[in-house]
């Protein structure tokens, strides 16, 4: 346990000396050291300063299960059946998919402060920096409806309605699954199905935001390839991070809810508002090319629509990807 100890005697970002650290844990202050270097080796930006002790990039809250349920609205929080909190896992919506699922009308949720193996749309890797939000929700729907393809978008405005709801503003949703700031990704929505035919459906809704981030992080980032933003560039002062965790939890509930009984299209002019690209040159990438044209939202199953050549094109999520114009990712 002395990695999660040490974590939380240096969250609050000032500096504390080995010597302290050890007596606090009580532990050796070579066992102090190995600790440190394994949170190191997970991602987290711990700096040194010789002979006077460790601290933290930055000031981080760590989870915390009852104040993140106390976002939860009282209706929703009776849905929400189990609500795991881990300290490190490869992938929160991997540890969903394994698990069995809830019983329909209800869900489990897991977050996690490390994540190792965070996956994103078509398996590219996801990039999890600490003191972010990586969550996943498991929700059992009583059959594999058609309005499922279109998940992803209805989890796009719940999302942005918790960011609403915790004082950020201009967050806006590219097609099919980002969060966007300024033309720069903050966050990402990756939906996993196991299913039948003509029978219940097991749907694990990942949600990964970057909440704050120092250059480091913002450097390792962009290295991929791309631009990146954080709740934080949206939001002065930065929400807290249990806050906003407990109200994405408690609007993609109350999402679902009305998802099951009525499909996408109550979310389709709610993501037409906060639609990045609408009206906008883009880029729809297939297999070996590119169709270049003019984005104009989504049609009633969520499927983009491209205007090229005087005429407008259908795509769905599954086929393709969508690039603004002057833009690799």
């Amino acid at each position: 346990m002395t990695q999660p100890q040490i974590l939380a005697l240096l969250a609050d970002g000032r500096l504390h000396s080995g010597q302290q650290l050890a007596a606090d844990l009580g532990v050796s202050r070579a066992a102090v050291w190995k600790g440190i270097e394994r949170l190191r080796q997970s991602g987290i930006d711990i700096q040194a300063l010789a002979r006077r002790g460790y601290s933290l990039a930055q000031p981080v809250e760590l989870l915390d299960l009852r104040r993140i349920r106390g976002e939860l609205r009282a209706g929703r929080a009776k849905r929400l059946r189990e609500l795991a909190l881990l300290f490190e896992v490869d992938s929160t919506n991997t540890r969903l998919l394994e698990a069995p699922p809830p019983p329909p009308g209800s869900a489990h949720a897991a977050l996690t402060e490390l994540q190792s193996a965070g996956r994103g749309r078509r398996g590219r890797r996801w990039i999890a920096p600490f003191g972010g939000i990586a969550l996943s929700l498991a929700w059992s729907f009583p059959e594999t409806g058609r309005d499922l393809p279109s998940l992803s978008l209805a989890v796009g405005v719940a999302v942005a309605r918790a960011l609403a709801r915790v004082g950020a503003r201009g967050i806006r949703l590219k097609w099919p699954n980002d969060l966007w700031f300024e033309d720069r990704k903050l966050g990402g929505v990756l939906i996993e199905l196991r299913a039948e035919a003509a029978g219940p459906a097991h749907v694990v809704i990942g949600v990964g935001l970057n909440l704050a981030l120092t250059a480091a992080m913002r450097r390792s980032i962009e290295a991929s390839g791309v631009r990146a933003a954080a709740v934080a560039d949206a939001c002065k002062p930065p929400p807290a991070r249990n806050r906003v965790a407990g109200a994405i939890l408690d609007e993609l509930l109350s999402m679902l809810e009305q998802f099951e009984r009525d499909g996408f299209g109550p979310f389709r002019a709610e993501w037409t508002a906060l639609d990045a690209l609408y009206g906008r040159s883009a880029r729809v990438l297939l297999a070996g090319h590119a169709i270049a044209g003019t984005a104009l939202g989504v049609d009633a199953d969520g499927a983009l629509r491209l205007e090229t050549g005087g005429t407008v094109q259908r795509f769905v999520s599954g086929e393709v990807s969508l690039r603004l114009e002057g833009q690799d990712a």
